[in-house]
């Protein structure tokens, strides 16, 4: 054996002995004893520590599927608003378009209720006009027509034709019809068939 290997065993067979000494004497499990709890204690405040841990990740997590929900919500209601917004301005421009339209068709229908007006005006006074002329010179053709018909004893027809004369005269003992074509004779001659019907006997 050599001088090296005989120092090894001399070492290890001392701390041997020592280790023996040590775990006989009281110090050993007292020092053991310590260790265990303060060893209990470290693994204690480890799992507090890790739940505590768990809970507040656990709580950051579901924080942040609220807040990302909220945001969902938010950019969906703002995507609403625009669109409510474009809407409403679309709108107000056909409104606008709708307003320029009805003011031009006012317009032009506030032109036209004037013409009408004037229109109505001139009527009005071309019918004062003709009723004062109406009033003068119907009762005269009336009284001319009654004075010819009692003089003549003829009563003329309106005929739809207006070159055809048509009537009847009513002599002392017969009634004549008359039917002359205008378009064929002068008027003299039609004077003259006329008064060739009427009794100048007095």
């Amino acid at each position: 054996m050599s001088q090296n290997e005989e120092m090894q065993d001399d070492v290890l067979e001392k701390s041997g002995e020592t280790l023996i000494e040590f775990i006989k004497s009281s110090k050993a499990e007292n020092v053991l004893r310590g260790a265990r709890e303060k060893l209990q204690e470290f693994f204690d405040h480890h799992i507090k520590t890790k739940k505590t841990t768990t809970e507040i990740l656990n709580d950051l997590v579901h924080a942040e599927e609220m807040v990302g929900h909220k945001l969902l919500d938010l950019e969906r209601q703002k995507s609403q608003m625009v669109q409510e917004i474009e809407r409403m301005e679309q709108e107000v421009q056909r409104s606008l378009s709708k307003s320029q339209i009805l003011d031009s068709e006012q317009e032009f229908l506030q032109k036209e209720l004037e013409k009408l007006r004037d229109a109505e005006q001139d009527i009005q006074t071309l019918q004062q006009e003709v009723d004062e002329d109406t009033t003068e010179v119907i009762p005269s053709a009336i009284y001319v027509a009654q004075l010819y018909n009692k003089v003549t004893k003829i009563k003329l027809e309106v005929d739809p034709e207006p070159h055809i004369l048509r009537g009847v005269h009513y002599g002392a003992d017969v009634a004549t019809p008359i039917n002359i074509d205008t378009s064929t004779r002068s008027p003299c001659e039609v004077s003259d068939d006329l008064w060739s019907l009427v009794n100048t006997e007095w």
